[in-house]
């Protein structure tokens, strides 16, 4: 009955339905009890939410999986196991859950994130990030004396990329022959940055910088304009993010707010 595909939904989908009316069309009678169509109607909405199409097949695997849940709810009922003291605790940990997240879907029902939100957010991180990037390379090492012998090393013509594989202690950059890739200054440690930005476009620090991580031999690559992405490669994004700080507030609040002895 193919219970393993739908098993993933199957846990929440048929929690708390609802009786239908006298008249209303019946999926089956299972022992002689009418299975309402309603609950074949809720796992159809949770799976076409998870955004599988429904198809044919589909809908079959579903009416087979109610009636078979039907079956084994009848046995379970049959053997009293509903009166257990771990059955009760776990409906009222399903019921909390349900209702948590009825309420925190009401909550954004109400307080959408409007595209005003969406473009203020991404007008503060455009002049943040407005200036200049950097592509540097570097080679991290532990100790001061290794990372003089390396700037001398570069100054005889060893070539960055082959110490920096050999060499370096950053594993992400060091496999990649010490590059960086593009970023703002600011993503780096302060001593990093102020060296960075001081370097002429393909020159190599001459004193080795030292940081929280080790001592660097830094290069600078190159140098442009801050490349930042357009409203509407990121406004999806950008509202996901503002819906969940604007729950996270309001769960914060709440929480604040409730008088807990």
């Amino acid at each position: 009955m193919h219970h393993k595909l739908l098993s993933g939904l199957l846990a929440v989908a048929l929690v708390g339905a609802t009786a239908l009316p006298a008249a209303a069309q019946n999926l089956a009678i299972v022992n002689g009890k009418a299975v309402p169509t309603t609950r074949a109607d809720q796992l159809q909405k949770q799976v076409e939410q998870s955004g599988r199409p429904i198809t044919p097949e589909l809908k079959n695997q579903i009416k087979e999986e109610v009636i078979a849940r039907e079956v084994f709810m009848q046995e379970a009922q049959k053997r009293g196991l509903q009166n257990s003291q771990d059955f009760k605790d776990q409906m009222e940990l399903a019921r909390q859950a349900l209702l948590i997240r009825e309420l925190f879907a009401d909550y954004q029902k109400k307080n959408p994130v409007t595209d005003a939100d969406v473009k203020a957010e991404y007008d503060k991180f455009a002049a943040a990030s407005a200036g200049k990037e950097y592509e540097a390379s570097h080679i991290l090492v532990e100790k001061e004396d290794q990372a003089r012998d390396i700037i001398a090393q570069l100054d005889k013509g060893a070539k960055f990329e082959d110490i920096a594989k050999k060499e370096s202690k950053d594993p992400g950059s060091g496999a990649k022959g010490g590059d960086l890739g593009w970023a703002n200054p600011s993503s780096y440690v302060p001593e990093f940055t102020e060296a960075m930005i001081k370097l002429e476009k393909g020159k190599i620090t001459q004193e080795p910088v030292k940081s929280q991580f080790g001592w660097h031999i830094i290069r600078l690559n190159d140098i442009r304009d801050a490349q930042l992405p357009k409203l509407d490669d990121v406004k999806g994004q950008i509202r996901q993010q503002l819906e969940q700080q604007k729950l996270g507030q309001f769960q914060q609040d709440l929480r604040s707010k409730a008088k807990v002895e």
